[in-house]
């Protein structure tokens, strides 16, 4: 029998002031090495809910949420991929990982990639190995983008459409989220979701953070902070686990299949069925190989 994938989150908060604002996180477990898990859009630490018990043992265990989400505050900003950036920097410091020679795993996944990865290759003294899952990669053209996707996303990012069909309807929440995971979402699940995002002003990170996606040279800060951190994680010797699911979404079997060859020290875990969210159909998996895998490795 296949163990339970719990809907409650239950982690005591944790907060920082960060630029005047607070920013939640959870602080569980021990160890010489740091986790530090990121979330994406329109996620939180809620998505590692399931993960991180199995971690815990072994490594202290930290899962910010981003400025703007979950437990976060929501200030009054652009929510741009450099503001996220900007707060997260600033929450590392305080927590000490820039000191931390080598002692952080950074566990990533969709825009905590783009912003773990960038913050790994700016820091990679202090970055111990890689835990990488539906990561964000450039897309050089539109026809690099996911098929399934692509129409959808485009409308987001078209002036008026996007920010209706986001802000006003909730698309990503009520719809994207549950379509990118394989088994039903549950009631209780979903209203950890939509908590962050009741009202629309609120909602503002996550019509960014598509505007934001790397595709076709746009936006040009973005496409250079991707391309400059894709050409660092091909380089790096970092030991990395890699994990992804078939069909996937952003990683397609094709894709997963190339980086699981061409990425140096890395061990590559296929979960099974999975689309985006692969924490929520497979977070007991994953969160055993990342705790088995830094037990064996990296202490």
């Amino acid at each position: 029998m296949s163990e339970m994938i719990a809907a409650e989150f239950p982690f005591e908060p944790h907060f920082m002031e960060v630029k005047n604002s607070r920013m939640h996180y959870v602080d569980v477990g021990q160890g010489d090495v740091t986790a530090v898990f990121l979330h994406g859009n329109p996620t939180s630490s809620y998505l590692w809910r399931n993960v991180i018990p199995h971690v815990a043992s072994c490594a202290r265990c930290i899962a910010p949420d981003l400025i703007g989400l979950g437990r976060s505050d929501k200030p009054d900003i652009s929510y741009r991929i450099a503001d996220h950036a900007e707060y997260l920097e600033q929450l590392f410091v305080k927590l000490g990982l820039e000191q931390a020679r080598r002692q952080t795993v950074l566990v990533l996944h969709d825009w905590g990639s783009a912003l773990g990865l960038d913050w790994a290759r700016r820091h990679e003294k202090c970055v111990r190995g890689l835990v990488l899952m539906e990561f964000i990669t450039r897309f050089p053209t539109w026809l690099d983008f996911p098929e399934r996707g692509r129409d959808r996303f485009k409308a987001f990012r078209t002036p008026g459409t996007g920010r209706e069909r986001i802000i006003e309807k909730n698309e990503f929440v009520e719809q994207i989220l549950p379509a990118s995971v394989v088994r039903p979402v549950s009631d209780v699940e979903m209203k950890y979701y939509r908590a962050p995002f009741l009202e629309p002003k609120h909602r503002e990170p996550t019509w960014r953070f598509p505007n934001e996606l790397p595709i076709a040279g746009e936006p040009a800060d973005v496409y250079a902070m991707a391309a400059a951190y894709e050409r660092w994680l091909l380089a790096t010797d970092l030991p990395k686990l890699f994990f992804w699911g078939t069909p996937g979404a952003l990683i397609s079997e094709q894709k997963a299949a190339w980086y699981a060859q061409n990425l140096q020290r890395c061990k590559a875990v296929h979960v099974g069925e999975g689309r985006h969210f692969i924490q929520e159909d497979h977070p007991h998996l994953i969160g055993k190989e990342i705790g088995a895998w830094i037990a064996r490795n990296l202490t």
